[in-house]
């Protein structure tokens, strides 16, 4: 099993603006402006979409050229809606995920695709839930 760590920290850019470190990359996260924020980078739900979806294309180019299908391109679009539970129900999330492949793929091959899609590793950790272990560091 691979560890991942990521470093956020606050970028001094707003009261919202934030650094995230992984490995040697660096990007900016940060709020919009209607709530405060000064929209210098994606906010944390654009983060997680962005995640699923490099995800979901890079799965898609490594089985397609696993396989040596003729895919060109592949674009992801995705939507997070936050549904609020009533009553007895709890609240939960829904990721609208619409893949566009090119290239001359037959129609079960662009079928099996949209099973694999399935498959990343991001899409497989959301369905399935994750446990947060939080503490604060020792001074």
């Amino acid at each position: 099993m691979k560890e991942r760590v990521v470093t956020v920290s606050e970028s001094g850019n707003g009261p919202y603006g934030e650094f995230i470190t992984a490995g040697h990359h660096v990007v900016g996260a940060d709020e919009a402006e209607s709530v405060g924020g000064h929209d210098t980078g994606p906010d944390p739900y654009e983060l997680l979409l962005s995640a699923l979806g490099a995800c979901t294309a890079m799965t898609l180019r490594m089985y397609a050229t696993r396989h040596q299908w003729p895919l060109e391109h592949v674009d992801v679009r995705l939507r997070h809606i936050q549904r609020v539970g009533s009553g007895s129900e709890a609240p939960h999330d829904r990721f609208e995920r619409v893949i566009e492949v090119k290239g001359g793929l037959s129609d079960e091959q662009r079928a099996r695709l949209l099973e694999i899609a399935d498959r990343c590793p991001v899409s497989q950790t959301l369905k399935r839930g994750s446990e947060i272990d939080t503490s604060l560091a020792v001074q």
